[in-house]
């Protein structure tokens, strides 16, 4: 459910003080494990480290990703894939076409 707009949005203090003490453009990375913190046009230009619950997922702040929460852009489920013999054989013919793409190319240089 969304925050109240009478509210406002909730940024965090301590990235807003993390953030006074660096300078403009600066590379490094800012850790964070305040993944509901809306990003606000201040941290623009910043990298910041968002756990994810495992790691901590580099994300470099655009224009575009303001008014968003940082939690957005880190994943916590990794995707493995869908499962089940057809997937299993989808794969394996996809695997044989690469074998025999390759396969073929080194037949054409041995041929020049």
């Amino acid at each position: 459910m969304a925050r109240s707009s009478k509210k406002g949005p909730y940024i965090d203090e301590r990235l807003i003080k993390k953030l006074s003490r660096l300078r403009a453009g600066d590379k490094t990375l800012i850790k964070t494990w305040s993944r509901s913190c809306s990003i606000a046009p201040e941290m623009v230009g910043y990298t910041f480290g968002v756990h994810n619950g495992k790691q901590f997922i580099a994300v470099y702040i655009t224009e575009d990703m303001v008014g968003h929460k940082l939690g957005e852009f880190s994943p916590t489920v990794k995707f493995g894939r869908h499962g089940g013999k057809m997937q299993k054989e989808l794969e394996q013919k996809a695997a044989e076409k690469e074998t025999g793409k390759i396969e073929a190319s080194k037949k054409e240089e041995v041929k020049k």
